[in-house]
């Protein structure tokens, strides 16, 4: 197959829907299929890479206000045109629903090739983003679903990554879409040290003590993801037991968050050491750790999540949206009704004073997680793209692929 995969961020750009693309993407390379990637431009100038079996086009971009080391393409019709024309893809994948997407639905349509598109967010999760104006978010929102309504009946099929996300879809937007778990790589995610001295090196580089459980929080440091609640919740810990709080990430607030530790009086325990990479220490510091926390409520799935669970650690969550499907409520960790900090703090204690209950928690983790390998979501995602080729055959056959794609008045009522 051909697939071609159309996304505004890729690594080295950091969020969910970029580590997403990126596995797919190796992992259809790997199982011989070709792929091309359009993306927006890390560096803001366009460029290509080529690997093998992959290629990735990097569209001019310009800086995210909202988004810390994130970039976006306004507009790039002729660019994203000529590569598809060039590349000739079987199936288009898009995951961004907005601004690329439409793009790539609009070529799709004329070259005649079907499109799949994963959700990664939820209206709500975007109205998150903006000023408290009376009315505003309901707008928005109540928009945001017409517009989700549209996007259906231009795909071929909607992909999400968990059951919770599809049944709210459903009752929301009125259509079914295909839950595929995101899933994990358990070889790079595991409690095995890769080496005798890991942990002793990794307490060092990160001026840890090793004499202190840790508590650790992986993920985007943005006001969504609620992480001042981590934070106090980490200060009502260590005022009642002895802990450290290891907060990896990076993101608009994350002085504010340093900052909220000092005033708390827990900065020399808290660590902020910026965003890891998960091709560098990013393991070794989730199996150094003690266990897991976070309180975002917007998470479709939670890819740090499954990597905590894939390296034994116990979890302490909000029970929102989607996390009750991998943490089990006094099975593998606990789930707190709200974003209360106060409860967040009395399960991390919870599990620190109670080691027994930890390990067998971690224990149930690695257990839970097995049905999220990284290999049954690319066979489940491989498997949906040859079935909605073949479904969009007699629809490719009915118009010549020498006919005239895009025509330049197309072009004009775009730009």
């Amino acid at each position: 197959m051909k697939i071609a995969y159309i996304t505004q961020s890729y690594p080295p750009m950091v969020s969910g829907a970029s580590i997403v693309v990126k596995r797919l993407a190796d992992g259809m390379a790997k199982c011989s299929h070709s792929v091309l990637i359009i993306a927006a431009s890390d560096t803001g100038n366009a460029y290509i890479e080529n690997f093998p079996r992959i290629k990735v086009v990097r569209l001019k971009s310009v800086t995210n206000p909202k988004r810390a080391h994130q970039r976006f393409v306004r507009f790039s019709l002729k660019e994203i045109y000529a590569e598809l024309k060039a590349f000739e893809p079987d199936l288009i994948h898009i995951h961004d629903v907005l601004s690329l997407g439409i793009l790539g639905i609009f070529i799709a349509k004329k070259m005649k090739v079907p499109v799949t598109a994963t959700v990664h967010q939820l209206p709500w999760f975007v109205c998150a983003y903006l000023p408290s104006i009376p009315g505003l978010k309901p707008m928005v929102e109540y928009s945001l679903w017409r517009y989700s309504r549209w996007l259906n009946r231009q795909c071929q099929s909607l992909i999400v990554p968990t059951e919770t996300i599809a049944r709210t879809i459903e009752i929301h937007g009125g259509f079914q879409t295909v839950p595929i778990s995101n899933g994990v790589d358990f070889q790079q995610f595991s409690p095995f040290p890769q080496s005798y001295a890991e942990d002793r090196s990794l307490f060092d580089k990160y001026q840890l003590n090793p004499n202190l459980p840790i508590i650790l929080h992986v993920g985007r440091l943005d006001v969504d993801k609620n992480v001042d609640a981590v934070v106090r919740a980490g200060a009502q810990v260590i005022q009642r037991i002895p802990a450290q709080l290891l907060i990896v990430g990076d993101g608009e607030c994350r002085k504010k968050l340093s900052d909220l530790s000092d005033r708390l009086g827990i900065r020399d325990c808290c660590h902020f050491p910026g965003f890891v990479d998960a091709a560098s220490d990013l393991p070794g510091l989730y199996r150094i750790a003690t266990v897991f926390t976070t309180a975002s409520e917007i998470e479709t799935q939670g890819l740090v999540l499954l990597e905590a669970m894939a390296s034994g650690l116990p979890i302490v969550a909000v029970d929102a949206t989607c996390i009750h499907e991998v943490v089990k409520n006094q099975v593998n960790g606990y789930l707190i009704p709200s974003v209360h900090y106060q409860s967040l703090a009395d399960g991390l204690v919870a599990i620190l004073q109670n080691p027994v209950k930890s390990q067998q928690m971690g224990a149930a983790s690695l257990s839970i997680v097995q049905e999220h390998s990284i290999q049954a979501s690319l066979g489940k995602h491989e498997k949906l793209y040859r079935e909605v080729i073949v479904q969009n055959r007699p629809f490719q056959k009915s118009t010549s692929r020498s006919e005239p794609v895009i025509s330049s008045d197309d072009l004009a009522r775009l730009f």
